[in-house]
């Protein structure tokens, strides 16, 4: 019996050791992804082609990203997620050679939509996000959770400053192969996670299988409640990224401001994913992803209202990092919390599912009505009222752990 729990779980993968994969995976696989709004200025003036054809690749990697985090989280639950997340590396890698050389919208809409899409969706930071959950116990989940958004995070501090030097350097063709070769490091970290789920204490007597799960999921409300939500996180977080660092540019300030801001929100986040962490330790959930969500709908106003200013970008980029991805510890929190960790991955996954139909609308809607109307102040009104509804459905949500009868 040692034997058999030596091969399922060797000595070495402790949980710091897991807990320290997944942040970095979450750095990397995040930090790079997030600095491709800063190539939608140089290659669009390269190739002739308007904001809407850039920002539909990128609107299609998001939609791809959501659409292949499930099918990942499943195999993922069911096989561990290491397999996953190496497969997943290299077509991340692949999808960004394949952006370099693109000539023509098709030939960016496969590499830099479909093929980088589903390469970020199998090597997502909730898989390493649910690795991590499954090796600390309820009473530090929260915090682990917001220790790995933090990571994810940081690797936006690190990655646009570097993105927006190696442009300026080399070129953003070069940009991106160096890009591509920076994401082959995590093909071997992900070997450090968990090889299989068999190791995982289980908090519940009650077997349960996945079609059983889902039926379970799609029936209370809350889940529901919590997709709904995490939509409009996505809708915000997205074309922020994408959009932003063109919108600085268009208010006439220097493009560096643009990549400084997308860093600032990126550190700034780390200090909101903590804080989001310890939040959900100590305080209900839902009632902190309402504040959130009203608190993101006020800065966007704010933003809109003020003068433009290098000043008003940095303080603008400071709140919103704040509350940028302070809601997936709580979000994923609550889905441990009711529904347990044994398909955490598939369940946040098709919670992200949402976030990433959001993410898609926010990036394309972005580059049609700049197309449209030369300009974003509609899609940031969008925002401002999704914000504001996204507060409000959160306040039903029943946060108690689900009772479950074990049949037999």
């Amino acid at each position: 019996m040692n034997v058999t729990a030596s091969k399922l779980k060797p000595a070495w993968r402790t949980p710091a050791v897991v807990i320290v994969a997944g942040c970095l995976i979450a750095l990397l696989g995040f930090g790079l992804r997030s600095s491709f709004g800063l190539f939608l200025e140089p290659m669009t003036v390269a190739r002739g082609w308007n904001r809407e054809t850039f920002a539909f690749a990128l609107a299609l990697q998001n939609l791809l990203w959501g659409i292949g985090v499930p099918i990942a989280s499943a195999i993922s639950d069911r096989f561990g997620p290491a397999k996953v997340i190496a497969g997943g590396t290299l077509m991340y890698a692949l999808g960004t050679i394949g952006m370099a050389e693109a000539e023509t919208s098709f030939a960016l809409h496969l590499t830099a939509g479909i093929l980088t899409g589903l390469g970020i969706a199998f090597t997502a930071f909730s898989i390493a996000l649910s690795a991590i959950a499954s090796v600390v116990g309820p009473e530090k989940r929260s915090l682990a959770l917001g220790f790995g958004t933090a990571s994810g995070s940081f690797g936006q501090v690190v990655f646009s400053p570097i993105a927006l030097s190696f442009i300026s350097a080399y070129g953003w063709s070069s940009t991106l192969w160096i890009l591509a070769f920076i994401s082959l490091l995590i093909f071997p970290l992900a070997f450090l996670l968990p090889t299989n789920r068999k190791h995982v204490a289980k908090e519940s007597t009650v077997e349960q299988s996945l079609r059983e799960a889902l039926e379970e999921a799609a029936a209370h409300r809350g889940f529901i409640l919590l997709a709904l939500g995490f939509f409009v996180c996505g809708f915000h977080v997205a074309f922020i990224t994408v959009h932003f660092p063109a919108y600085v540019k268009d208010l006439g300030l220097d493009a560096k401001v643009g990549a400084y801001a997308i860093s600032i929100i990126g550190l700034c986040n780390i200090i909101g994913s903590f804080a989001s962490g310890i939040a959900g330790q100590r305080w209900s959930k839902k009632g902190s992803l309402s504040v959130i969500y009203f608190t993101r709908a006020i800065v966007i106003a704010l933003l809109l209202v003020s003068e433009k200013t290098e000043l008003t970008i940095y303080l603008f980029s400071f709140a919103m990092g704040i509350l940028w991805l302070s809601t997936v510890p709580l979000t994923f929190g609550i889905v441990a919390q009711i529904f347990g960790i044994r398909y955490m991955a598939t369940l946040t996954g098709l919670i992200f599912f949402s976030h990433q139909l959001g993410s898609f609308i926010g990036v394309w809607l972005g580059g049609y009505l700049y197309d449209l109307n030369g300009s974003y102040d509609p899609v940031w009104y969008t925002g401002i009222v999704l914000g504001l509804l996204a507060a409000l459905i959160h306040i039903p949500i029943e946060e108690k752990p689900l009772q479950r009868v074990n049949h037999v």
